[in-house]
């Protein structure tokens, strides 16, 4: 698997529970999760040994930020604009 860095857009695989959620807009708090495939951008990586973590903040279309999430490799899909030879 291709390591993700800073800067990737990624998409969740499943839905992100509000507990894991830093939420940072007050009219998103009565959701419940943030749904599978929610696309998002990676802002921090965490690397312990083999194991990464990643902060992964998601924003509207306006660009304004609502949530955060710390999520593992195997949660989120790599979103490409050019073509990637897998």
């Amino acid at each position: 698997m291709t390591k993700l860095k800073l800067l990737d857009t990624v998409a969740t695989l499943n839905p992100v529970p509000i507990e894991r959620l830093t939420l940072l807009e007050a009219d998103k708090a009565g959701i419940e999760s943030l749904p599978r495939g929610q696309v998002g951008t990676i802002v921090e990586v965490y690397e312990e040994g083999e194991d990464c973590h990643y902060l992964v903040e998601f924003a509207d279309t306006q660009g304004c930020e609502y949530a955060m999430a710390t999520l593992k490799a195997e949660e989120l899909l790599a979103l490409h604009y050019d073509l990637a030879v897998a």
